[in-house]
């Protein structure tokens, strides 16, 4: 027969530590992992973690007006701040970089709308008469 003080360790136990660092043992139940499991969520019940795409920033595209020698400077005016929701004082500044610069840049847009804007452009242009250039590039 063994002594009483001695612990007789089972698979059916488990070990703690207290902070006096002895070791004690309990017994464990079957059920006691299952438990823990089902704590919190009834049965029959899953947790379902949601998570949060990465979406990337759209390319953004800079939408530039090309100089030529015969659509008058009121009407690339105009077209900035008809197509553009210039002022009148940045219009007239774009304009004027465009004619001592050959190009000047009207906005920066993502693709759809850059491609929008200078269809508009260039119909506007065509439908009074104008060889006014527009186009678009990746910035």
């Amino acid at each position: 027969m063994m002594p009483t003080d001695t612990p007789i360790l089972s698979r059916n136990t488990r070990q703690t530590t207290p902070d006096g660092g002895r070791r004690r043992t309990e017994p464990r139940l079957a059920d006691d992992d299952n438990k823990k499991r089902r704590e919190g969520n009834p049965p029959g019940t899953a947790v379902i973690t949601k998570t949060k795409p990465q979406t990337k920033r759209p390319s953004l595209y800079r939408v530039l007006i090309l100089n030529d020698d015969y659509t008058p400077m009121e009407f690339v005016v105009h077209v900035l701040e008809r197509f553009f929701n210039k002022d009148h004082e940045s219009a007239t500044r774009i304009m004027l970089h465009v004619h001592h610069h050959g190009i000047g840049e009207c906005g920066i847009y993502t693709y759809e709308v850059a491609e929008t804007k200078v269809t508009q452009v260039m119909d506007f242009a065509r439908k009074h008469q104008h060889p006014l250039q527009c186009v678009m590039e990746k910035k």
